[in-house]
This record gives C-alpha cells, sequence and structure tokens, in this order.
C-alpha cells in the first residue's frame, strides 16, 4: 500500500508543479500571441519600457511607433516590444481632432 501512496504523492506533485508552473505560462505566452497578431495601424499601444504611441506602419516583426504630438518621433520597434493594446475607434483620433 506505501508504493500506491508514493505514486499518488509523486503523481500530485507534478500535477501541481504543471496547474501553477507551465500552464499559466502557456496561456500568457497565447494571450500575447493573439495581441501581437490583432496589431493594426492606428491602435495606441503600451510599450514594455512604458511609453505610450499609436502604431503607423506594421511589417512582419517590426511596428513603427509615433510617440507624443510630435511628427518627428516615430521609432521603429519589435512587435514583442507591445504590451498593450487599445484598438483605435472608428475614425481615427487624429482625424476627429480636425474636424
Amino acid at each position: 500500500m506505501s508504493t500506491i501512496g508514493w505514486v499518488v504523492y509523486l503523481v500530485a506533485i507534478v500535477a501541481m508543479f504543471y496547474f501553477v508552473g507551465i500552464r499559466p505560462s502557456q496561456k500568457e505566452r497565447q494571450r500575447q500571441q493573439e495581441l501581437l497578431a490583432s496589431v493594426a495601424v492606428g491602435d495606441t499601444v503600451l510599450t514594455t519600457s512604458g511609453f505610450y504611441g499609436v502604431i503607423i506602419d506594421i511589417t512582419d516583426d517590426t511596428v513603427i511607433v509615433e510617440f507624443g504630438n510630435n511628427k518627428n518621433c516615430r521609432i521603429p520597434m519589435q512587435k514583442t516590444a507591445i504590451a498593450q493594446l487599445e484598438k483605435a475607434a472608428n475614425g481615427s483620433p487624429k482625424a476627429e481632432d480636425k474636424k
């Protein structure tokens, strides 16, 4: 009976490591991939370095982000540097400001 107890104990430990360590990181990785797949021009993003900006152009693995109201502050960066995403409304905010 003690052998069965050890096997059950070992299975419980492995299950605990899976549900506490591995599964949450897999879900976070999947969430990040979905976020990066849904990026579009005009979206407001928060970068991993803490800067807010608007996406101006997108290529396969890079984006060009405009920071602030200065048109000269456009920085190319990797898509993986995007931490959060806020989808643009029907019209871009800049177009609404001009009306």
